[in-house]
């Protein structure tokens, strides 16, 4: 059999000689008998091995228009090329090099390409664009990794800023930053007053892995202007400046020694704001600068008749007494001379309040008349109608006269007297007082109303001041349309602000018997407040104040918050946060209830219903609760100008509030300072935690009149913004030009949607030179709730129904038709270990139902919760009391 073998090699001659083997002759090509100089066998080439990468192509980012290079190296490689989302890349598009590794004596063949824009913006899908390079040899083949091309950019808005704060000497600081979206991820550093601030130079900063800033300790020196600056590989971005002021609160220097005793028989010795003296606006030192006391031990009237006897009309120690004697005598005899003619005044005016009552039990059974009921005279304009609001001022015994200047005048004006009565209809009332305001001192007097007490008892005279203060002494901004205040006792009552779903209910019996407290309820300011969100919290509710602070209350309050968490389905953590000494904490979350909760948390769709001990100022907040992110429900609102349009100029506002009573009226207000009018009723919004921008543009312009002013195709509320709640309120301006004076019509779409999300349109048709008339979705003044209910007149339940439901509830029962059950037909039973440790439990039920319903008074309910539970005795109750 005839077998060939070629051999490719570097002969020494030209020419390369063909070798035939026939059996165990070998000859060459021209005849030559070549036997004796080959061997019988030759020896097999050495197997080629894979190729192996040497470099790999890198992930890449192309900055603005300008195409990157991928390239990769590999050895031995017969071949080598590049293979993009799946599909080879062109022959020609490569760059090829060849060279020969001179230790291995391999081939090394290295190739690049270039990748453009908009070979980017082409690929359809959700992968993003990737090569990997396939390098051949007679092995087989090998891959490379995949290397990304990625368009890079940077956000504008950053995700949070920095806010400035004041802060005390040695307090820890967080200066928080999110910065903008980009690709590839920004890098962040923080500038102090435009120095680059390094942590590794200054021990006292701390940089987070989230980007925060801590300061471990405040210094003076840290009093300065922050900014987070954010860069990658396409742009660098500065946050707004935050400033930072650390402040020193006053101390005292110890006290200087006493002075020499004077001639008044006193001594001084003072002190000084200095030790430190207070800096960047910190709390003057409190406490007195100066102090005296007597210095003779007793002795001053010896000492000051020693002082006097180089005159010329000694006196004797007898006669010093007898002088200080009588001056005590005319004191005393002035004082009660005082009270005589106050007392007398007091009886005087006394005499001329006639006029009738309302029987309190009617009162308490004001909206449960039985079938026997007689109406009050009409004839009286003191008296209540039945179907009339009633008069709180007289009802409740608060009235604003001048009886404190009768004590010093001794008259009364008629238009000021006090409906009373000695009739025997006021013995379920017996711990009723009246408290009557001075208008021009502002000073109070407490007056029993009790049938043993007489006219002239005075309980307490006090003076208040002119507002409402708070137990640091501050006056607290009570501003016209977000406070309500009242003075309550201890037959409760309700504080209200109208217009805005905040409420403060305070049960019978919460104030001790015979104490009056001056109550308020206030929404903070957003920009005069801490924020109580942190990291990814959102804040969810209004910032209300109640107070006094520090008061002792012998049964819970509540305090009614309107929220905008969207409940369904259920995604939120919910906490209650309260703030003290301006730092917030936490007091409760939601599901986490334990037997040292200081209060309960009942939560509605629109609004919660905290049932707490301790007044103070709170807010509700919440975040995400993984895998679903959580959404808040917004409420949208277009503005215009309500007056003519006489310039070429027209601007549409658009707003995103919180779809809360008080975020509505409060943007208003602020559109009603500017002129401006709401053109719709605001449309809802359900805005997820899902870092989306909102996104707002408008469409449908007639170009041939008008045109817009707006540079881009859109505009866009930085997603942080919104959730975080800290800028309010936030809106876009959409600034328009006509094309003459005479046109007057305009027709145009607004779109407003989260990017990914839901959104919602603007249909607009209005005629620009009238005037538009104003539109609110609010209720008018006379339909919404009085800012302030005292006494039984802020409660749905009477008095007399409410103790026979405690009663017959209150005790445990085996069959578990108790409090219980009442609580879980009322839906107040997720976690009943709060009520189960209440006095009682029936009590805190009855007040935390009073709150649910406050508007709608629904009695309907309850007598249900208790047909079901079987309490036919209740029910006959509340059939014969009242009217179901």
């Amino acid at each position: 059999m005839l077998s060939v073998r070629i051999r490719r090699e570097q002969p020494p001659a030209p020419l390369l000689a063909l070798v035939l083997v026939c059996g165990s002759f070998v000859y060459g090509a021209d005849g030559s008998d070549y036997s004796e100089v080959l061997p019988d066998s030759f020896p097999s080439a050495p197997a080629e091995p894979l190729p192996e990468f040497q470099s790999e192509p890198e992930d890449a980012f192309i900055v603005k228009n300008r195409p990157v290079k991928l390239s990769c190296k590999a050895a031995p490689a017969t071949q080598i090329y590049f293979k993009c989302n799946g599909e080879w890349v062109n022959q020609n598009d490569h760059v090829t090099r060849e060279s020969l590794d001179q230790i291995t004596g391999l081939v090394v063949r290295e190739v690049d390409i270039s990748v453009s824009r908009t070979q980017v913006e082409e690929l359809f899908g959700l992968e993003d664009y990737w090569c990997q390079c396939v390098a051949w040899s007679s092995a087989g083949t090998t891959k490379s990794r995949r290397a990304y091309v990625r368009i890079a950019y940077l956000r504008k808005n950053f995700e949070q800023e920095p806010l400035g704060r004041e802060v005390r000497l040695e307090q820890e600081v967080l200066l928080q930053c999110r910065p903008p979206e980009g690709i590839p991820p920004a890098e962040v550093e923080w500038l102090k007053n435009e120095d680059l601030i390094d942590p590794t130079q200054d021990s006292n900063f701390l940089m987070t892995v989230d980007h925060d800033l801590i300061i471990k300790q405040a210094r003076l020196s840290d009093t300065a202007n922050y900014t987070c600056v954010a860069r990658n590989v396409v742009a660098k971005r500065r946050s707004s400046t935050a400033t930072l002021i650390v402040y020193v609160d006053g101390g005292w220097t110890e006290w200087a020694k006493w002075s020499a005793c004077g001639t008044e028989c006193t001594h001084w010795r003072s002190r000084e704001c200095q030790a430190p003296p207070p800096r960047n606006g910190g709390r003057h030192c409190i406490g007195s600068i100066m102090e005296s006391k007597n210095c003779t031990e007793g002795l001053c009237a010896r000492n000051k008749k020693i002082s006097i006897e180089h005159t010329t009309h000694p006196l004797d120690s007898g006669a010093g007494v007898a002088v200080y004697a009588g001056l005590v005598g005319a004191l005393l005899l002035c004082v009660i001379l005082v009270l005589c003619v106050g007392i007398l005044a007091y009886r005087r005016s006394c005499s001329h309040l006639h006029g009738d009552i309302t029987d309190s039990s009617s009162a308490l059974t004001a909206a449960f008349h039985p079938g026997n009921y007689k109406p009050p005279r009409q004839d009286n304009p003191h008296l209540l109608h039945p179907s009339a609001p009633p008069d709180l001022t007289a009802s409740a015994g608060t009235f604003r006269g001048p009886l404190f200047s009768s004590l010093q005048q001794s008259t009364l004006d008629s238009h000021h007297k006090i409906p009373m009565t000695n009739s025997p209809l006021l013995d379920p009332l017996p711990g009723l007082k009246i408290k009557v305001y001075d208008s021009s001192t502002m000073s109070s007097v407490e007056l029993p109303a009790g049938p043993g007490s007489s006219d002239g008892e005075i309980m307490s005279l006090k003076t208040v001041g002119s507002g409402t203060r708070d137990h640091y002494g501050h006056t607290l901004p009570g501003e016209p349309g977000h406070s309500a205040s009242a003075t309550l006792g201890c037959l409760g009552g309700r504080l209200a602000i109208p217009n805005t779903g905040v409420s403060l209910l305070v049960p019978p019996g919460t104030i001790p018997q015979g104490k009056f407290y001056e109550m308020y309820l206030i929404i903070n300011k957003w920009e005069k407040t801490t924020l109580p969100s942190e990291g990814g919290q959102t804040v969810l509710s209004p910032v209300v104040s109640c107070g006094p602070s520090g008061m002792l209350l012998s049964r819970p309050v509540i305090l009614t918050l309107p929220h905008c968490a969207q409940l369904e389905p259920p995604d939120w953590s919910l906490t209650l946060k309260t703030q003290t000494n301006q730092a917030w904490e936490e007091v409760l979350t939601v599901g986490e209830e334990s037997l040292s909760s200081p209060c309960y948390l009942q939560v509605e769709e629109q609004n919660c219903h905290v049932l707490m001990e301790q007044l103070g100022t709170y807010g509700l907040v919440g975040q995400s609760v993984p895998p679903q992110p959580a959404c808040k429900r917004l409420q949208l609102a277009l503005f215009a100008p309500r007056a003519p349009c006489l310039s070429l100029d027209y601007s549409l506002r658009v707003y995103c509030i919180h779809d809360t009573p008080h975020a509505l009226k409060e943007v208003l207000e602020l559109e009603r300072s500017l002129g401006g009018v709401l053109l719709e009723d605001p449309k809802p919004l359900l805005f997820k935690d899902s870092y989306h921008n909102l996104r707002l543009s408008i469409h449908d312009i007639p170009h041939s009149h008008w045109r817009s002013k707006l540079l881009a195709k859109y505009q866009e509320i930085p997603f942080y913004h919104i959730w975080s709640g800290s800028q309010r309120p936030l809106h876009c301006t959409f600034s328009l030009e006509r094309g003459s004076l005479a046109v007057s019509q305009l027709s145009c779409k607004i779109c407003v949607r989260q990017v990914e999300g839901e959104g919602q349109i603007f249909q607009l048709h209005t005629d620009i030179q009238e005037t538009l008339p104003p539109h609110s979705p609010l209720p008018a003044g006379g339909t919404c709730l009085p800012s302030s209910q005292v006494g039984p007149y802020a409660f749905r339940l009477p008095a007399s129904i409410r103790q026979k439901i405690c009663a017959s509830l209150d005790a445990p029962s085996a069959r578990g038709c108790d409090w219980r059950l009442l609580a879980h037909s009322l839906g107040f039973d997720r976690y009943l270990n709060y009520f189960a440790t209440k006095p009682s439990p029936t009590g805190v039920l009855l007040d935390l139902w009073e709150a649910c319903h406050q508007g709608d008074a629904d009695l309907v309910s309850l007598a249900t919760a208790l047909e079901e539970m079987g309490k036919s005795e209740v029910l006959v109750v509340m059939t014969t009391d009242g009217d179901c």
